[in-house]
């Protein structure tokens, strides 16, 4: 972990802002309560004090840590019946837990295992509990590849206006998505509420309708080349952001919807960084599969 983040550190300009994990790349739902903090509190170990450290703290209901629970307000330390444990009180739990370790803002996933009641009423008050005892700044995530579930743009726009919610990380399908970022934008234009782009794959389409940034998977192993895209749009310089772009759009489709995680990790081996196996369910990649990700690295000028 050490290595992979001196890597990605020295990957990145000095202006850029900082590092995300456990986001949906990091393998979170596999990873117990204690690993989640151990990775935040290693890498916050690992990386300059002066850069930003966004921790995903989503939860889908988790063992109890009482400390953690009574500094958030839920208890006075003593360990709760796991029958009124629930997914807002976890992720509460969780967040304050980030926050102890070291992270400075907590990225926050829609809960989704009954996302047929996931409306925008429940999801507006699953946030607001959230935010309200967060001790940090709260970024939404909306993932509905990995969810099955749109965060609604009118909760959004609601939980925009909390002093506590900064911004949205979201991500979804390409076409649809840059529409519906150029709607959250539009829509919360009056809140200081940032919007990122959740794909390097859409990422100069996101900047056009008013992104400020993006959270993307390809930024594990192409990190100076993403950063150089948000350069280049944030310059004006669309024409060289577009060839730009175009040679993103293969690689991270293969690091994303493609192969995955695995993918993902296959690619940080070849990169020089330390990707490592999945953990079960996910299977390693077949030969064939390897082939084609590497052609989808090597066709654009990549390896």
């Amino acid at each position: 972990m050490n290595g992979n983040t001196k890597h990605w550190r020295e990957a990145r300009d000095e202006e850029e802002g900082g590092f995300v994990v456990q986001g949906s790349n990091g393998e979170f739902p596999f990873l117990t309560s204690s690993e989640r903090l151990e990775v935040v509190s290693r890498v916050r170990q690992a990386m300059p004090k002066d850069k930003l450290l966004l921790a995903g703290s989503g939860c889908e209901c988790e063992a109890i840590m009482p400390r953690a629970l009574a500094v958030a307000g839920f208890g006075d330390g003593r360990i709760l019946d796991p029958g009124v444990q629930s997914t807002t009180q976890a992720t509460v739990e969780m967040t304050v837990s980030m926050a102890q370790v070291g992270a400075d803002a907590a990225m926050v996933v829609t809960p989704c295992y009954y996302h047929g009641r996931m409306s925008s009423a429940a999801l507006i008050h699953h946030y607001t509990k959230v935010a309200d005892l967060s001790p940090i700044p709260v970024v939404l995530y909306s993932v509905p590849a990995n969810t099955g579930l749109d965060l609604p743009v009118d909760a959004v726009v609601t939980l925009s206006q909390h002093p506590n919610i900064v911004g949205i990380k979201d991500s979804g399908a390409l076409l649809l998505q840059v529409t519906r970022i150029g709607l959250i934008v539009h829509k919360t234009r009056r809140q200081d509420f940032q919007v990122l782009a959740g794909s390097a794959g859409f990422l100069l389409a996101s900047y056009a309708v008013g992104a400020v940034g993006g959270v993307c998977a390809l930024a594990n192993v192409l990190g100076a080349q993403v950063c150089q895209l948000e350069r280049l749009c944030l310059t004006g310089q669309w024409e060289d952001a577009q060839k730009l772009q175009h040679r993103l759009i293969e690689p991270n489709t293969a690091v994303t919807r493609r192969f995955g995680i695995p993918g993902l990790k296959k690619t940080m081996d070849w990169f020089g960084y330390y990707g490592g196996p999945c953990r079960a369910p996910l299977q390693e990649l077949s030969p064939s599969q390897e082939e084609a990700l590497r052609l989808d690295f090597t066709s654009n000028g990549w390896l």
